[in-house]
């Protein structure tokens, strides 16, 4: 049998590796040239403390936070590089000029003809500039193994600092501008709350509540930020059961009379995370499950008394703790108290250094931003069986906080007539 012919392969001399494709004019961005600027000048801080040449930022948050533009992976590998005197995002050719257009900074693309060639525009872009690096700031969590070794491989010698933390710590004390952005999100998740709230009924599912909250809040965003992509936003409705994981995706699961009713509404505006949780209960909790629901309460309420400035996380977490052991509660408190807000999503961008944790030892400052949401999961097979859960966002002020969230909380308000 004859062996099929192959056809030619392409030569690869005779086609794009790395180029620029300034396709259309740049949009208006999320925030002010002053704003990203800002946020430039603080990197390069970073790097003259850490003595590196440029930064190599490969992670969704630090692409977004200083260029405005986020990613869509797919397995794709996308940048930021900024040397001292600017900035330039590297995009994968298939997204077009869209990376372009909603940079701030420079944008330059690379082809998928051969697999070097992400590497291959981090070398274009520095040696456009005439940068010989020693040492080139990274990000240890926006890389994969592979990937880093690829990195290494192709600046040999070059030594690689991993930066990534010190930009987080940056990140977690917002400016007035990211502040009236998620002050938006949490009017917008409000917004998403209550139409959830209005629909609840025997018999819906939760995947008929969760679309109902999300097609609230998307022309809202539309609205508030009108020349940005709209991508992200979602609500999660758990009933039953099912709400014994803060991240439990809805379900076609019917709600039934007696169902405690766990109700999560995040809108996404430019990559940044907001969010609004609630515990409802469609028809009246028994007795058990009245009383745990108070207690969580309470402690929420607790917790959103000691924010302030100068308090810190640990000693939040702590004291949180120490209320829910008093009732002997603490052995079903799974998560820690609250976290920062800002760019992020359930795919990146946590900003861990500020979480209520007892292992976290940060001070609280003001134009922080932070949410408080305690949460008990009882088990199936224990009275008031399910996932009690209030979350509200709150930002640091010289001298207290203030409450983004303005949504009715607890037994008073959020039990539904079935």
């Amino acid at each position: 049998m004859t062996s099929p012919i192959k056809p030619h392969k392409t030569d690869h001399s005779t086609v794009p590796h790395v180029f620029t494709q300034h396709n259309g004019d740049q949009q208006e961005l999320t925030f002010s040239p002053a704003e990203f600027d800002r946020r430039l000048a603080n990197a390069r801080k970073v790097m003259a403390a850490d003595d590196v040449e440029a930064l190599v930022l490969t992670s969704m948050h630090n692409i977004k936070y200083f260029s405005d533009f986020v990613p869509s992976p797919f397995g794709r590998l996308f940048g930021i590089i900024i040397t001292p005197e600017d900035s330039i995002t590297i995009t994968p050719w298939v997204d077009g000029g869209m990376p372009w257009r909603t940079t701030y900074g420079d944008n330059i693309v690379y082809s998928d003809w051969d697999a070097q060639n992400f590497f291959r525009a981090i070398q274009h872009t520095l040696d456009e500039r005439n940068i010989k690096p020693r040492r080139l700031g990274i990000e240890h969590d926006g890389l994969t193994v592979e990937e880093y070794h690829r990195l290494h491989d192709w600046f040999d010698g070059v030594e690689l600092v991993n930066v990534a933390t010190d930009l987080m710590n940056q990140r977690v004390v917002k400016s007035e501008e990211e502040i009236h952005l998620i002050s938006e999100g949490a009017r917008i998740a409000d917004i998403g709350g209550r139409a959830i709230k209005n629909a609840i009924t025997e018999g819906i599912t939760e995947y008929e509540l969760a679309l109902i909250g999300t097609e609230a809040m998307v022309p809202e965003i539309a609205k508030s930020y009108p020349s940005r992509e709209l991508r992200e936003t979602w609500c999660l409705v758990q009933a039953g059961i099912n709400t014994d994981g803060a991240h439990n995706w809805p379900t076609t699961r019917k709600l039934q009379k007696g169902d405690i009713l766990s109700i999560n509404c995040f809108p996404m505006m430019s990559g940044h995370y907001t969010a609004m949780e609630r515990t409802m209960f469609l028809g009246q909790p028994d007795k058990r499950s009245l009383e745990l629901w108070k207690i969580n309460v309470e402690a929420f309420e607790l917790g959103k008394e000691l924010i302030k400035p100068g308090a810190v996380a640990q000693d939040i977490a702590a004291e949180l703790n120490r209320f829910f052991e008093k009732h002997d509660l603490l052995k079903y408190a799974p998560i820690g108290y609250g976290h920062s807000f800002g760019v992020m999503s359930p795919y990146y961008g946590r900003e861990a250094a500020m979480e209520f944790r007892e292992d976290i030892e940060t001070e609280l400052k003001p134009n922080m931003v932070v949410s408080m949401e305690p949460m008990l999961t009882i088990p199936n097979n224990l009275p008031g069986a399910g996932a009690y859960r209030e979350h509200d966002i709150l930002v640091l002020t010289e001298d207290g906080h203030k409450n983004l969230t303005d949504f009715e909380v607890g037994p008073e308000h959020n039990i539904i007539d079935s």
